[in-house]
């Protein structure tokens, strides 16, 4: 079971860097945010929302990653199906499945960004911009998908493998912003214009501040190759539980108030991730990774209980 992990790990991986540099958490992220909402979410929630994901039209490929032979108990399968879940709107990007990737692949589904620029050290709003994402508007539609009766459980699919996903995405803060300056007048693209490595440097080991966040987890807690790809996940999701327990952050959760949840990340975009010490074309200093981190688990945590939590709302009854 340990090579199908590695193997599974590895197929992700090719269809995340094959695709567009755009993402928000690598697959180890939106893993951790499977993970932690599998723990929420009740036993009549589990086996609908699997059932239910089962039940993706072939086309999607969805159905495809649950793994239903092999000696682990049935509940370890489907916890192992339902973490890969979250990654696969990242995982459509593949161009080599050309009528999955037509059908599903939306690149501005990924993000909700707020234009903005910094003014005698204020936040200044900007507006008149044509594209800031979709995320917000479509995490509602999703919503409403899957508690409408009339629809089928292969439209569920898909709406779940997209709320899933979104949650995660939306808890990213360069996921909710675009910051105007006189190099980027037209907005940063959520931190992939702002270069972390020399000018210069060639485009294939260039390093951007949005790639920075999204791989923020495996830069402060490399992979073991003595784990498999699940074991390390639940480590690491277990270990920001216990930093952020559901009940602490129970009271904050606003389940379905999409806008607050893009609100909410972004105003960490002119704080923590535009810090005072972050330089163009330098690599970040340790104590800004450290403090990254420190909000990603946070972000992941809360990501984790809100996508648990709309699940159990609308599957556990």
């Amino acid at each position: 079971m340990r090579q199908i992990a590695l193997s599974t790990l590895f197929i992700a991986a090719i269809a995340l860097f094959t695709a567009s540099p755009s993402y928000a958490w690598d697959d180890v992220g939106h893993k951790i945010t499977g993970y932690i909402a599998w723990q929420r979410m009740s036993p009549a929630a589990r086996e609908k929302v699997v059932k239910i994901l089962r039940s993706a039209p072939e086309d999607s490929h969805l159905s495809t990653f649950f793994l239903p032979y092999g000696p682990q108990s049935d509940e370890a399968k489907k916890l192992a199906y339902f973490m890969l879940v979250p990654t696969w709107a990242d995982i459509v990007r593949d161009r080599t499945f050309a009528v999955r990737y037509e059908k599903y692949h939306h690149g501005n589904w990924h993000y909700d960004d707020t234009f903005w620029k910094l003014e005698n050290g204020k936040v200044e709003f900007l507006s008149g911009f044509e594209e800031g994402g979709q995320a917000v508007p479509r995490l509602v539609e999703f919503e409403k998908v899957i508690i409408d009766p009339m629809k089928t459980d292969a439209e569920k699919a898909i709406a779940i493998a997209w709320i899933a996903h979104l949650t995660g995405d939306i808890h990213q803060p360069l996921h909710t912003s675009a910051r105007v300056t006189d190099l980027e007048p037209k907005g940063d693209q959520g931190g992939n214009l702002f270069q972390l490595t020399p000018q210069g440097t060639p485009r294939d080991q260039a390093l951007n501040l949005h790639w920075y966040w999204d791989s923020i987890v495996t830069r402060n807690i490399p992979y073991d190759n003595g784990f498999c790809d699940d074991e390390y996940v639940k480590s690491i999701a277990e270990a920001m539980m216990r930093a952020y327990p559901f009940e602490a952050e129970r009271a904050k959760l606003t389940l379905g108030k999409y806008p607050d949840w893009q609100t909410e990340n972004f105003q960490y975009a002119p704080t923590h991730v535009f810090s005072p010490d972050l330089k163009r074309f330098e690599t970040p200093s340790d104590e800004y990774r450290r403090k990254a981190y420190r909000l990603a688990e946070r972000q992941l945590a809360v990501a984790g209980y809100r996508l648990g939590e709309t699940l159990n709302n609308v599957f556990g009854k």
